[in-house]
């Protein structure tokens, strides 16, 4: 009996002591552990026999202990883990905001950017910069071409004396270019300050491009108010096209216009209308890697166009309002069709019509990522389904050609802003 009670009496000290040890490391709830005893062995003799030393006991709470600490580590480790990648996720869905989608969320498929006039709306490396520079001045020099083949047809002093004045001014940006190349270099810190260089470099090409469009304004007298193509020659935040009035209600349309571009990815935005509360009330836009679109209240179908191969291209679409059925034409041909495109709603008055941007606000919001990039003429607009014929007149420059009752492409109907440029050109004269 007295070796019964001590036995007893071992037994609650070793479970007093697991209980108070688990507690202390804070394991939670405690547990019994059981230890099997052979059959005819007294009870209290096998707790004594086996708890007693404790030898063995110890060494399985100190492995499971370690084991806990180590699980506690672990999930430390995995906590941290998941708070970086969810701080990185967050970034990426803030820098893809602007990624189109089938929704589109109204006009603010990105977050609002500032209006600050930047070759981009992202950060570029002295490579990207420079690769935009130097087709910047590729471009003014195309235009000084065509501005040359204009004076040897018509010979004028004040417009080779501009012409030569305008050379000189692109021969020393090129050596600022050069200049910039060697500085990069060699790390010189006089160049290492981005925004102030570039910020230069911006002003001397806007007023460059300015400069060379108010000589280009002199042909004006020498041609038709139609004859004259946009051009973008960078992807910017700052460089477009206003349309002068607003569109009509219209409860179908037709909108045809020649355009060239090998911009990648993605030819920009030809052209957006926006009217209040609705930004995407009427866009085209390839933005990206994706397919062309059209959307109507924010409503997007896919169109088959494939056209950034830097050759001229006639494309036209047509939609109606009943069922939402739509057409897409390039070069005369129909590329595709379908229907359910904004059903039954009409495109809204009293907008903003502008080329070459895509609008996230009513007239402005501007995304350089999704600018147009290329050369644009022969812009129409009409308030009915055009007829098969008539768009192949269109794309093949007939005589029976018709012009938009809604919007026709005249220099008067439009502002030109940012150094976008006008000049004489007549689509149809490519295919001859």
């Amino acid at each position: 009996m007295e070796a019964g009670a001590r036995g007893m009496h071992w037994t609650l000290l070793i479970l007093s002591c697991l209980l108070a040890d688990g507690m202390s490391q804070d394991f939670g709830q405690t547990q019994f552990i059981c230890t099997s005893v052979p059959k005819d062995m007294d009870i209290c003799a096998a707790t004594l026999q086996n708890s007693v030393p404790g030898e063995d006991l110890k060494s399985t709470v100190m492995q499971l202990r370690e084991t806990v600490l180590q699980q506690k580590e672990t999930i430390m480790n995995q906590k941290e883990t998941i708070r970086e990648l969810t701080s990185k996720l967050t970034r990426c869905e803030s820098q893809s905001a602007s990624e189109p989608g089938d929704a589109r969320g109204g006009g603010g498929r990105r977050e609002e950017m500032g209006t600050k006039n930047t070759m981009g709306d992202v950060s570029r490396g002295p490579t990207d910069t420079l690769a935009q520079l130097s087709r910047t001045l590729q471009s003014l020099k195309q235009r000084l071409e065509n501005l040359e083949q204009f004076s040897r047809n018509n010979s004028s002093v004040q417009a080779n004396s501009l012409k030569d004045l305008l050379q000189n001014k692109i021969d020393d940006l090129e050596k600022q270019v050069l200049s910039r190349v060697n500085g990069l270099e060699e790390g010189k810190p006089g160049l290492r300050n981005e925004s102030e260089q570039r910020g230069r470099v911006d002003s001397s090409l806007t007023s460059l491009h300015q400069r060379i469009t108010d000589l280009e304004k002199g042909q004006k007298e020498n041609r038709p108010l139609d004859k004259f193509q946009l051009t973008f020659p960078l992807r910017t935040n700052y460089m477009y096209a206003k349309v002068k009035k607003s569109l009509p209600e219209m409860y179908a349309f037709t909108v045809c216009m020649w355009l060239k571009s090998n911009a990648s990815p993605g030819v920009g935005t030809p052209f957006s209308y926006a009217v209040p509360g609705q930004a995407n009330e009427l866009v085209l836009i390839e933005w990206g890697n994706n397919p062309m679109e059209m959307l109507i209240n924010d409503k997007v179908a896919k169109l088959p166009f494939l056209i950034n191969d830097g050759k001229w291209h006639h494309i036209c679409i047509t939609w109606t309002t009943r069922d939402g059925v739509w057409e897409a034409y390039q070069d005369g041909v129909m590329r595709g069709n379908g229907d359910s495109l904004a059903p039954y709603h009409p495109i809204k008055p009293q907008g903003v019509l502008i080329l070459g941007q895509e609008q996230d606000t009513l007239g402005g919001g501007f995304d350089a990522t999704q600018a147009f990039v290329g050369d644009m003429a022969n812009f129409n607009i009409w308030d009915r389904k055009l007829s098969v014929g008539e768009i192949y007149n269109l794309a093949t420059c007939s005589s029976k050609a018709q012009v938009g009752n809604v919007f026709s492409w005249l220099e008067t109907s439009i502002e030109v802003y940012g150094g976008a440029s006008k000049w004489t050109f007549e689509a149809c004269r490519q295919l001859n």
